[in-house]
């Protein structure tokens, strides 16, 4: 049983958006620390993180089971998935880097 606090994605991952903020460090080859302000705007720009990272923690039953939310940040296209995958895609370019929130 989860605890009220925990934000892990459903399966046991972590928080989706530190998920996010991994894929964009490991798509633009640059160490985590580095997608901060002011090279990247704050992630809370975009998407509420609590709003975030609670919606995949409670989508674990099965009305929610294939839950998304689809965002833009860092002009990159970012789908969140409830069963933890993050999908990275670069719109210049139609690639797509798929990522999973993994711990």
């Amino acid at each position: 049983m989860s605890s009220p606090n925990d934000t892990s994605a459903p399966g046991g991952g972590g928080k989706p958006t530190q998920a996010i903020i991994e894929a964009i460090a490991r798509h633009e080859g640059v160490d985590v620390t580095e997608v901060e302000p002011p090279a990247y705007e704050p992630l809370y720009t975009v998407v509420n993180p609590e709003a975030l990272d609670s919606l995949f923690r409670t989508a674990s039953d099965a009305a929610t089971a294939d839950a998304h939310v689809s965002l833009e940040y860092a002009g990159y296209d970012i789908t969140v998935h409830s069963d933890g995958r993050v999908d990275v895609t670069d719109p210049s370019t139609g690639e797509i880097v798929p990522d999973h929130v993994d711990e």
